[in-house]
């Protein structure tokens, strides 16, 4: 077990450190930070606006004398930037995923990982840990801004919302990333492992509309594996044991399909 744990590492440390060197990476980094940024700040502060919505409701009241429904600012402003930031991953993860194999493949080093004593869920595990810290890295930064705009919430927001919908991203992005990397140890194409990627996860998001085209118990059973649907789970503050082995499902499936992918590519060299 030990062994396992540091080769887990070991691979783990290198994969990581190859992100903050690539400027593929830096690249992905910049287009995700300004685009999260830019969500953030029309969230607040554009035409259609949250702040902008809650002050016109304000004076409408005020012109009326009419009561105005109390609306939780700090909840909506939540739920509204996770769920652009998740539609942001579809487009995100697949190309931060597509070189976790692929290149491997086209360098002619996934051989040497095929046929080395380390086993291939170890290999798996490590790179997907990498990715994966990666993308936590890129969502850091916005925490920091999510913050300030909500220090000045009365009452205070409770914390337990923003952090069960930073964990609902975290486990969405680790399911694309597992998805994306089975995805990527099937071809030596980075850009095939993208595009393919991007369809995978399109069709679990929209899957619960299938879902409802079909009917019935199967239809009920086919919504149950949209990615989207427990997604918004999370990001609405609310913690549900389902989604949480949902997610933990589509991650263990990566990891294993992945493993089985090399393990036929070790027995096709032996």
């Amino acid at each position: 077990m030990g062994i396992v744990l540091s080769n887990i590492i070991a691979i783990y440390r290198r994969e990581l450190q190859s992100y903050f060197v690539s400027p593929l990476a830096y690249a992905i980094a910049s287009v995700f930070w300004f685009i999260a940024g830019l969500f953030l700040v029309m969230i607040l502060l554009g035409p259609n606006g949250i702040l902008v919505y809650v002050a016109s409701l304000d004076v409408q009241g005020q012109q009326l004398g009419v009561p105005v429904p109390p609306i939780d600012v700090p909840a909506e402003f939540i739920q509204a930037f996770l769920d652009r930031l998740g539609w942001l991953l579809l487009f995100i993860l697949p190309v931060l995923s597509m070189g976790l194999y692929a290149e491997e493949r086209k360098r002619g080093t996934l051989e040497l990982l095929a046929t080395s004593p380390v086993t291939n869920w170890a290999v798996a595990v490590g790179k997907l840990l990498g990715v994966l810290t990666f993308f936590i890295t890129l969502v850091v930064p916005l925490l920091l801004f999510e913050a300030i705009a909500l220090s000045s919430s009365s009452p205070p927001m409770p914390a337990t919302i923003p952090l069960l919908a930073h964990l609902g991203l975290i486990l969405l992005a680790a399911a694309i990333l597992s998805l994306g990397m089975f995805i990527s140890s099937l071809t030596d194409s980075t850009i095939l492992s993208a595009v393919f990627t991007f369809a995978l996860v399109l069709l679990l998001l929209f899957v619960d509309v299938i879902a409802k085209g079909i009917g019935g118990p199967v239809g009920e059973i086919i919504g149950h594996l949209s990615l989207l649907k427990h997604y918004n789970t999370f990001i609405q503050g609310i913690f549900d044991t389902s989604a949480l082995i949902l997610f933990a499902s589509y991650i263990f499936l990566g990891i294993f399909l992945t493993a089985q992918s090399i393990d036929a590519l070790r027995f096709q060299r032996n």
